[in-house]
């Protein structure tokens, strides 16, 4: 047989981009190479989790630089991976030919970071040399693969473990793999046509008159009622950025936060509004406008932070420790006991996204644009 089958260029069902390019045939190429680890990464849910969930990468190509990737996750998240030449291949969890195609395979390594019945049978039946993560057991139970996996797997079930935790979420997967934690960045690269998009927007939208650009995403997940600070408070930084000189503001947010920043909009018709139906994809695009962003611990901040831009991210309920700072996020968080709490609703009051003053987040935007 002339074909090398395990050859990395070789899609397996078609021909290869150089028999295409100029008819060459194994026997003749000199582009033949071979992956020699082959890594299965299983992280479905949710869409920030998984995209702060991509700084894995770097570590796990440099200490396995002949590395396949495959990674399993939600068909909602798959789009994340656009343009991510350091994974060959992303698969849609809920397809029945994911589990046929991944039973009857083998890994070098799976990384499976979640401990979720959801996805642990299947990283438990895949066979893989060496298993990081959370596994299931034959009685049904969720336990970790090895003792590397423990602290973050009782972090999850006793809250007060969770709140005196002051790593990062990205050293934390880190170690469950025995991987180097060097702070590797969120993996986000847009395509040329979504910087053209992005670039179009500037234009129609007049954005280059502009000498700075503030952007806002104004909501969260529904999940979460204190991920979300106060209309009153948006409004009322809006009121005093739109005093600074050649300052822009750009609003962001899904159907969610359609009816707030329409209102926002109607209240200072000076802000552009990036709109609320807009893709996954052209939503990053958009967000490599600002040169600052203000958010909550949502999945707008990952995106920002993978876009390298300065952030000024909110805190109440979840982790202000779980998120890595790249040097560029600001974290503003009020002086309450009960922070940290995972609470999805409170009826403090206030409460803590009540006590995050404007002052407070108008003086690190402040900041951040000096």
């Amino acid at each position: 047989m002339i074909l090398r089958p395990d050859c990395g260029h070789f899609p397996g069902d078609r021909p290869c981009k150089f028999n295409k390019l100029d008819g060459r045939t194994c026997e003749n190429c000199s582009e033949y190479f071979k992956y020699e680890t082959r890594i299965l990464i299983i992280k479905l849910d949710a869409l920030g989790d998984v995209l702060r969930t991509t700084s894995l990468i770097p570590a796990v190509k440099k200490a396995w630089p002949s590395s396949h990737i495959t990674w399993v996750t939600k068909k909602n998240a798959m789009a994340l991976f656009n343009n991510l030449n350091d994974v060959q291949k992303v698969l849609d969890f809920d397809e029945a030919s994911t589990h046929t195609l991944l039973l009857s395979s083998s890994y070098d390594i799976l990384i499976h970071p979640d401990a979720s019945p959801q996805s642990a049978p299947l990283a438990s039946l895949v066979k893989a040399g060496v298993k990081k993560g959370y596994l299931m057991n034959p009685r049904g139970f969720i336990e970790p693969a090895d003792a590397a996996a423990v602290e973050w797997f009782e972090m999850g079930a006793f809250d007060n473990i969770k709140k005196v935790n002051t790593k990062s979420y990205q050293q934390v997967i880190h170690e469950i793999c025995g991987l180097p934690y060097e702070k590797g960045a969120i993996q986000l690269k847009l395509s040329a046509n979504e910087i053209a998009f992005a670039q179009r927007f500037r234009e129609d939208h007049g954005l280059s008159k502009y000498k700075r650009l503030v952007g806002l995403n104004t909501g969260a997940s529904g999940r979460w009622q204190l991920k979300q600070w106060r209309y009153d408070g948006y409004s009322a930084l809006i009121e005093r950025l739109l005093k600074i000189e050649g300052t822009g503001i750009l609003l962001y947010g899904g159907s969610e936060e359609e009816e707030r920043n329409r209102a926002l909009k109607n209240d200072y018709p000076e802000v552009i509004d990036t709109g609320s139906s807009n893709t996954l994809r052209e939503f990053f695009a958009l967000m490599s406008l600002p040169d600052v962003v203000v958010t909550g611990d949502t999945m707008a901040l990952h995106a920002a932070a993978a876009l390298q831009k300065k952030v000024v991210c909110l805190f109440g309920p979840t982790s202000y420790h779980e998120i890595e700072d790249y040097s560029r996020i600001t974290k503003i968080y009020p002086g309450m006991d009960c922070l940290v709490c995972y609470k999805q609703t409170c009826d403090f009051v206030p409460n803590c996204m009540d006590l995050i003053s404007v002052d407070m987040v108008y003086d690190a935007v402040l900041k951040d644009l000096q």
